[in-house]
């Protein structure tokens, strides 16, 4: 018999393992479709690479946090890879940068095909892999310090009197708060600032836009620097929340494209909501429902099996279904953005 009201220890169970882990993957994924959706709504190519610049970015920010935490260099209770994480995105401008000064340009001069660069960002992509885990190597790295928990599990069961406990995570907290402040500082930036204004009639109508006096190399690398900013970033706060392993950030690139093509690709809000829906899909289909539904139900129908829709050895597939389903039935996406 689970002491206090069955209800509350239900809702508190669903927050703690559904609602916080879907928001914060969420917000992650939204970010990575963030940085995709840019570089397809302005320079009009699907960027394989851009998991692994995610991964490149994170890369640097953890050598940087363990030269920080070697010199004694800490930021109290907040990981000392968020003092790290400006250098992480200085690093993944200027490989972003070059690698477009020496693989795109010039393609881009002579018109290419959209095919063309797809098939120059798998190069980039392979090559990205290699040098990230070349540098760091294939395994899991520990970087991660400060405080662990905002509050645990069972403080809040004191506190709250119940069978079941809230933990709210640093990374987590972390997590949401970070997005909400890049992705206001980037709608914002597009919204209100010269070049942002500048990117959004380049991506409407790139004829129109070069016949207005819009410079297309200051368009490109300002849409490389904010899509550093975006990766880096992305990659850091998984890496905090989950752990980091090279090899994820290639798996992840299919939830991030199905996230940017749900929302509707070139489009930025688009992104956001594709993250969340891609997100809480994942989350909700691949949890154990047993302990939830047996605080519900009264004791003669509780379930004797995990009531578990798909395991999460599936959790990628379902991101696959659901970009199937969207490019099948809504090829435009929630918010009509351009057609893959």
């Amino acid at each position: 018999m689970t002491e206090g009201p069955e209800f509350l220890n239900a809702l508190i169970l669903l927050s703690n393992y559904v609602v916080l882990p879907a928001i914060t993957y969420g917000s992650q994924l939204a970010l990575g479709a963030l940085g995709v959706t840019l570089v397809f709504g302005i320079l009009r190519f699907s960027n394989f690479a851009h998991g692994d610049t995610m991964a490149f970015g994170a890369m640097v920010t953890i050598l940087f946090t363990w030269w920080f935490q070697s010199l004694g260099i800490s930021f109290g209770q907040l990981p000392t890879a968020l003092l790290a994480l400006p250098v992480g995105i200085l690093f993944t401008i200027v490989i972003l940068l070059l690698t477009d000064r020496l693989v795109y340009r010039y393609y881009r001069r002579i018109k290419s095909k959209p095919i063309t660069f797809v098939m120059l960002s798998v190069g980039v992509m392979f090559v990205m892999t290699g040098l990230v885990r070349f540098i760091i190597g294939p395994k899991d790295q520990n970087f991660a310090d400060g405080a662990r928990f905002i509050f645990k599990a069972r403080d809040f069961k004191k506190w709250a009197g119940l069978s079941e406990g809230l933990a709210l995570r640093s990374s987590q907290l972390i997590t949401i708060v970070v997005t909400m402040l890049l992705v206001a500082a980037l709608f914002w930036f597009l919204q209100k600032t010269k070049a942002g204004k500048s990117m959004r009639a380049y991506s409407d109508n790139e004829e129109l836009a070069l016949l207005s006096g819009i410079n297309p190399d200051t368009v490109v690398r300002v849409t490389w620097i904010l899509t550093a900013v975006l990766a880096t970033t992305a990659g850091l706060l998984y890496s905090l929340d989950k752990s980091f392993k090279p090899f994820v950030f290639f798996q992840l690139l299919l939830p991030i494209f199905a996230s940017a093509i749900v929302g509707g690709l070139g489009k930025p809000i688009g992104a956001i909501a594709g993250g969340f829906i891609i997100a809480f899909s994942e989350v909700c289909l691949t949890y154990v429902y047993r302990k939830f539904l047996i605080y519900l139900l009264p004791e003669s129908m509780e379930p004797e099996t995990l009531v578990q829709l798909l395991s999460t050895e599936y959790k990628f597939a379902v991101s696959f279904i659901i970009l199937v389903l969207v490019l099948l039935i809504a090829p435009t996406g929630l918010f009509k953005g351009k057609v893959v």
